[in-house]
């Protein structure tokens, strides 16, 4: 992997140079985050993750910098051509075959895998591109040289981060190709198939396959048993509890509502049961509710579901990437009860959490468009439409 911009620099990294531009010790520094000096210094050095958005936030202000500067989001966003370059080079990585040699050691590939992971979460899809061909290349060449069984685990991380980038990106196709080569790493695995049938359920969704979506969740929720003890470990019901969430919104996505329901209850008494844990709990199921009621026509029901969800300080904690994402798809609710002023101020809201989600996403310029062509769109809207290269359509 090799350096360049500030923007490709780990976070550990940025936040070392900003603090010393400030003139700050690392102790200085410590004690205004209310963090030990042992902490920044596994920050910086990268051996520490620093994923967690509410620590992010409280180190940007400590710098004095906005959270985009943190983590990279400050830089003009990429042409659509610079972003089809970009799209080309991960296809020709999962196109290759090399035969297995040694590589990065799996401590150095783990943090390059935390550090790509870190850039999905913050919708940073520029920059987790130009990390992906050289990622899929080591993971597969670390995972073929019979290093230890996490490196197959991390293998099946990368592949399905790579499906969920290019379903973000409208390549459902390529997503499926990236989704396949997880499913066929994790085997027999129930564990790991778990995490790989995600990406594969997504980009069976984007392509328009909800039947098939469906099919392959709830095969992999009997492998991994649904409904986890009192006393399992969080992961298990994280993992469960996405799982099941991915197959009510694949029953939606074909219009069995009854199914959808019924999937959605069931993940909804897992997360009040355990609460939150890995990108799952009550309102990462009250967010799919609401799209889930979108997709099935009942608008009204959609608005009343998000506006609940996103007043928590549940909302605020979710990644960036899934909080843009949903006010973008949320603007389809919005738009169908003949409200496009809501859905200009939620593509407003999701520019301002995550830039790439609006101007980068294929589905972030539909709904730009939509709201266009709806009238009347506020002038923040008519600046974001034109920073992004859209205009008002007749």
């Amino acid at each position: 992997m090799t350096g360049g911009s500030r923007q490709e620099l780990p976070i550990g990294r940025r936040i070392a140079q900003l603090r010393v531009r400030r003139g700050m010790s690392q102790q200085v520094f410590a004690d205004r985050i209310g963090k030990s000096k042992s902490w920044v210094d596994k920050i910086e050095r990268g051996a520490r993750r620093l994923d967690r958005l509410s620590v992010i936030e409280t180190v940007a202000g400590a710098l004095g910098v906005a959270t985009g500067v943190l983590v990279g989001r400050d830089g003009p966003q990429p042409t659509v051509t610079e972003m089809s370059v970009a799209v080309e080079r991960v296809r020709e990585a999962l196109a290759r075959y090399e035969p297995a040699t040694a590589g990065v050691a799996p401590a150095g590939l783990d943090r390059q895998a935390q550090y790509a992971l870190a850039a999905y979460r913050h919708a940073q899809y520029p920059q987790l591109l130009r990390i992906l061909p050289d990622l899929l290349a080591d993971a597969r060449h670390a995972s073929g040289v019979g290093m230890p069984v996490s490196t197959g685990d991390l293998l099946v991380r990368v592949y399905r981060l790579t499906a969920q980038v290019l379903v973000k990106l409208g390549e459902p196709d390529l997503a499926w190709l990236a989704a396949d080569r997880a499913m066929t790493v994790a085997g027999d695995d129930a564990r790991r198939t778990a995490i790989a049938v995600v990406g594969l359920a997504q980009a069976l969704r984007a392509a328009r396959r909800g039947r098939l979506a469906l099919a392959v969740t709830r095969t992999a929720l009997h492998r991994l048993d649904a409904t986890p003890s009192p006393t399992s470990p969080s992961e298990d019901v994280a993992r469960a509890g996405i799982l099941l969430v991915e197959a009510a919104l694949a029953a939606a996505t074909c219009g069995d509502a009854t199914t959808a329901g019924t999937l959605t209850d069931q993940a909804a008494r897992l997360a009040h049961r355990h609460g939150r844990h890995g990108g799952f709990g009550p309102t990462v199921v009250d967010l799919a509710r609401a799209l889930i009621a979108t997709g099935l026509g009942d608008n009204g029901l959609a608005i009343a579901t998000h506006t609940l969800a996103v007043s928590t300080d549940a909302w605020r904690r979710l990644p960036a990437e899934h909080r843009a994402g949903h006010l973008i798809d949320i603007t389809q609710a919005h738009l169908a009860l003949g409200d496009p002023q809501a859905a200009g101020r939620a593509l407003i809201a999701a520019d301002r959490i995550a830039p790439a989600e609006t101007r980068v996403r294929p589905a972030g310029r539909a709904a730009l468009t939509a709201v266009l062509r709806a009238g009347s769109s506020p002038a923040d809207v008519t600046r974001l439409a034109t920073l992004v290269g859209l205009t008002r359509q007749p």
